[in-house]
């Protein structure tokens, strides 16, 4: 599993929190960029990287020993948007109304979220005319939330931005950010920022995969470019201190296969509340950043791996048809990981318009709009969304009534 260097060890590195030594425990392989769909005469010129995880011998932050420059991930067409599922809308509001009751009822209160996306969360601070600022350095993303009415940067934040913002707009009372820190190696200059932003008694409020949950369901594919920090409370209380920050609250989320919403405040300013404490006395008893947990699950990932590719070459073999749905940036990770391309998977449906028509990264198998689907209907669909398959399944209920049947590899391989 693991990248020997020239003298057989695992690669090692320097922590991008503490600048502590970093240990290799997961190699997954040469990969491309996961959200760079590509145009067939783009063959050959993509971008790649090895994706080699590791941890910190000192404050147990899990990272990425390789970070991909974020002009290449960023990019003008990016294209991920936050309000493409219904139960993301519908948790990015219930998010919205939680701040908007909670640190956002003072006196002309000011919200600024790192990484906006298409303005789905800030669509619902907008209507409840609380001030407001999205970050997003993606254009065409960034574009479409400012055809929302919402106030967007077309920039990356970080200490300097952070800084022009608290001198044009005044201090902000949250900084929110989801599916975004994990994003972020330089994360100095985010906290930075964030101190320079913040009123005296205003929060940090960021939301992320869990480390806990990817352990514990080998939902190995959300390790990519995009997710440099896989966070648990241990570790994300030790980030804090190191910036001058307390962790106060974490909150458990259903959402994206298992994420924590962490609440950070500045030292001394809120007592930590008693979540805090469970969750890290959780972690201590399962033995959650300890090295031999972590190359255990990297055992469980090449279990996966091996099982996942028996099936469907024995499916293949059989004359099965198998296609994909959802072409996810986390599906990049499993197909260059595990091998899988076009002569194991047909193609993938996808509802997003700019993914159709292009094919997936380095693997290069075909994305379809969702009509493909029952076009006819397959014998097999390996659901690379499966963090959405309940509402997914709800919406095919036909593809099952015409005999067809999912292939789910979170937590194991299985046909249901």
């Amino acid at each position: 599993m693991q990248a020997p260097t020239e003298t057989g060890q695992p690669r090692t590195g320097t922590c991008r929190v503490c600048a502590g030594p970093v240990v290799q425990f997961l190699d997954l392989g040469r990969q491309p960029l996961s959200d760079h769909f590509i145009e067939p005469g783009e063959i050959g010129t993509e971008f790649t990287y090895d994706l080699l995880v590791g941890q910190c011998s000192a404050c147990t932050m899990v990272q990425l020993l390789e970070e991909v420059p974020r002009e290449r991930m960023f990019a003008d067409a990016y294209p991920y948007r936050s309000s493409g599922s219904a139960v993301m809308r519908e948790h990015f509001e219930r998010t919205a109304r939680d701040l908007l009751d909670g640190p956002l009822r003072g006196t002309d209160p000011f919200v600024v979220e790192i990484g906006c996306n298409d303005g789905v969360m800030l669509g619902t601070v907008r209507a409840a005319g609380v001030r407001h600022l999205g970050f997003e350095p993606s254009g065409q993303v960034a574009r479409l939330a400012g055809d929302r009415g919402i106030t967007v940067r077309n920039a990356f934040f970080e200490a300097a931005t952070a800084a022009e913002t608290r001198a044009q707009h005044g201090p902000a009372d949250v900084v929110y950010a989801a599916n975004t820190m994990c994003h972020i190696p330089y994360v100095e200059s985010i906290l930075k920022g964030v101190d320079a932003l913040l009123a005296p008694d205003g929060v940090f409020v960021f939301e992320d995969p869990y480390l806990g949950d990817i352990v514990d369901k080998t939902s190995f594919d959300q390790i990519y470019d995009e997710h440099f920090f896989l966070f648990s409370a241990g570790s994300v209380r030790a980030m804090a201190r190191h910036f001058g920050f307390d962790l106060v609250d974490v909150q458990r989320l259903p959402v994206h296969g298992g994420e924590v919403r962490y609440t950070l405040a500045r030292a001394g300013v809120r007592e930590p509340s008693a979540a805090v404490g469970e969750l890290l006395a959780e972690e201590d008893a399962r033995r959650l950043t300890d090295l031999t947990t972590l190359r255990r699950f990297a055992a469980n990932v090449t279990r996966i791996r091996d099982d996942l590719t028996g099936l469907l070459r024995r499916l293949r073999a059989e004359g099965r048809r198998v296609v994909a749905y959802g072409a996810t940036a986390k599906s990049a990770t499993v197909t260059n990981f595990c091998g899988i391309g076009p002569d194991l998977v047909e193609f993938v449906c996808d509802s997003t318009p700019a993914k159709q028509h292009r094919l997936t990264p380095g693997r290069h198998i075909p994305v379809r709009p969702p009509a493909a689907f029952a076009e006819p209907y397959p014998d097999y669909a390996l659901l690379f969304a499966w963090n959405h398959a309940e509402e997914i399944m709800r919406n095919e209920q036909a593809f099952r009534q015409a005999g067809g049947a999912w292939i789910l590899y979170v937590p194991e391989v299985r046909v249901v």
